[in-house]
């Protein structure tokens, strides 16, 4: 199971660490949500629990619970910027369809 970052997505993570002035990476999670039911989450990780799966690409290094793995597993997880809009956009083969807005999806 892997899940893996463009270069763009790893810059803007030691971006913001680097602006947060702490943290070992980012978790990457699904929550129920939407009207698809699940959405991406994430957040800034200080410490990772001892069950999470820490995958690391040139130093950055995203965290996952096992939970959430099985929705994630080959993801790519990259960072766009489309006109004034920018954010991470997840390329996640288990997708079986999303919601309109593409808030949430399913698997």
């Amino acid at each position: 199971m892997a899940i893996t970052m463009t270069e763009a997505a790893q810059a803007h993570i030691q971006r913001q660490l680097a602006k947060r002035g702490k943290g070992i990476g980012i978790r990457v999670g699904v929550k129920t949500a939407g009207c698809s039911g699940l959405a991406y989450v994430l957040e800034f990780v200080d410490e990772s629990e001892p069950d999470d799966v820490v995958f690391e690409q040139n130093g950055v290094k995203l965290i996952v619970d096992p939970k959430s793995l099985v929705y994630l597993d080959g993801t790519e997880l990259d960072f766009v910027k489309e006109g004034l809009n920018e954010g991470f956009a997840f390329s996640n083969p288990n997708v079986k369809n999303a919601c309109g807005c593409g808030e949430s999806f399913h698997v």
